[in-house]
């Protein structure tokens, strides 16, 4: 199973604020579109994900077809395969993927201490 770029995607309060926080860090605005009160940002091979207002909780995200550039892989395990094995494995989903679907998707899960995980495919 292979699932893809991993990030933390941060539910921030202030994106500006947060923004210049992490840049004191060394991360640097890498995609998104601040004025929608999202910032993709980098430092290396750390992504992080700053959202506002978009989602209550802190969550870890893996994008299945990416790389940690946002670049296409050849080869990646399409997202409804992987909501499938989770699903063998007994994995409880808090949301699925249309599994008649093709390309674009995203679900969600939970680990055992209630941290949310966030599976977003793009292509």
């Amino acid at each position: 199973m292979k699932l893809g770029a991993f990030s933390v995607s941060l539910s921030v309060k202030d994106i500006n604020k947060s923004k210049s926080f992490y840049e004191n860090l060394g991360f640097q605005a890498f995609g998104g579109d601040i004025t929608q009160k999202w910032l993709i940002m980098k430092n290396g091979s750390c992504v992080i994900g700053l959202f506002q207002g978009m989602f209550e909780k802190n969550m870890l995200t893996f994008n299945p077809g990416w790389n940690e550039n946002a670049e296409n892989l050849n080869s990646f395990t399409d997202i409804r395969d992987i909501q499938n094995q989770l699903k063998e494995n007994g994995i409880k989903l808090l949301s699925e993927a249309d599994e008649t679907s093709k390309g674009p998707a995203h679900f969600t899960i939970e680990d055992p201490d209630g941290n949310t995980i966030l599976l977003d495919q793009h292509r």
